[in-house]
């Protein structure tokens, strides 16, 4: 009888030992999987790209825009043009852009301007040298020219006159006009670009011994006129509320190609009139009254 317990207990002895074994080995069998898995997971988690695969979603945020970004969110200095005024430009850079653009002025909205812009070229013209080397300085990716104006503001009546003369009315390269309007100190690459935008927010035009925009103005208009590759050039001016910008502006970039007034801004659209043989200066539909 002895004999038969000692044996059933050896038997269920090796039976639970057999089984905790089992157990153990199932235990370190399903440790190991999970070890494994994680270690593939992390892997995984590693390799993951850090953004979708489409190629365009991928693209590193240019230093341009980045740049932009910070200066805008840290900087008290707020553009001088207004968010309607600019928001008419923007419009039309949405369209066109990238493109050529040829702006009248460096100042604390260049850096938007060149943003907007992103992928095309920018160009600002300047008055102040000093100037130029302080925003460069800490922009070195603005594209600067410094140029020199000749004009002042008292003489504005007198230049106005010249509105009725045959030498400006005629479209050619700036350089080779007959104009005393027509800005010939620029280099080469001003007058040989093909604007499709251009800004005139400058020189300085508040007080009577400043230069004044009449001169920038004209060249605009005869910019945009002489250019051979497309219909139109875009061509804004600000600062419409003083006299010689509302009076040049009409006069030279002509009131029937004036597309929209916002605040102290104006949009007109000079057609291109190498294309258009026998294109008057200005059309003679002048309807269009804002």
């Amino acid at each position: 009888m002895r004999n038969k317990t000692q044996s059933f207990i050896s038997s269920k002895l090796i039976f639970i030992c057999c089984s905790v074994l089992v157990l153990f080995i199932l235990f370190l069998k399903r440790e190991s999987i999970s070890s494994s898995s994680n270690s593939n997971t992390r892997e995984e988690y590693h390799q993951k790209p850090k953004c979708p695969s489409t190629k365009q979603q991928c693209t590193k945020l240019p230093i341009s825009l980045s740049d932009a970004l910070v200066h805008y969110v840290t900087t008290e200095i707020t553009p001088q043009q207004t968010f309607d005024e600019i928001s008419v430009s923007k419009r039309v850079l949405d369209k066109n852009s990238p493109c050529n653009f040829l702006v009248f002025r460096l100042g604390h909205d260049s850096l938007m301007w060149a943003s907007l812009n992103h992928g095309g070229r920018t160009l600002f013209l300047e008055e102040d040298k000093a100037w130029i080397e302080t925003v460069t300085k800490k922009f070195p990716n603005l594209e600067s020219y410094h140029v020199v104006y000749d004009t002042k503001v008292k003489d504005s009546n007198k230049l106005m006159e010249l509105e009725r003369t045959e030498g400006c009315k005629a479209v050619s390269d700036p350089r080779d006009s007959k104009c005393a309007l027509s800005l010939k100190g620029f280099p080469a690459d001003v007058y040989e670009t093909q604007w499709d935008v251009i800004m005139v927010d400058a020189p300085t035009g508040y007080h009577e011994e400043a230069p004044g925009r009449m001169s920038a103005i004209y060249t605009a208009g005869l910019l945009a006129r002489n250019r051979y590759d497309s219909d139109e050039t875009d061509v804004f001016v600000h600062d419409v509320n003083r006299l010689v910008e509302d009076e040049f502006s009409v006069a030279f970039l002509c009131r029937g190609y004036m597309k929209e007034q916002q605040g102290r801004l104006r949009h007109f659209t000079i057609p291109n009139h190498r294309a258009r043989v026998g294109t008057p200066f200005c059309p003679v539909d002048i309807s269009r009254r804002f």
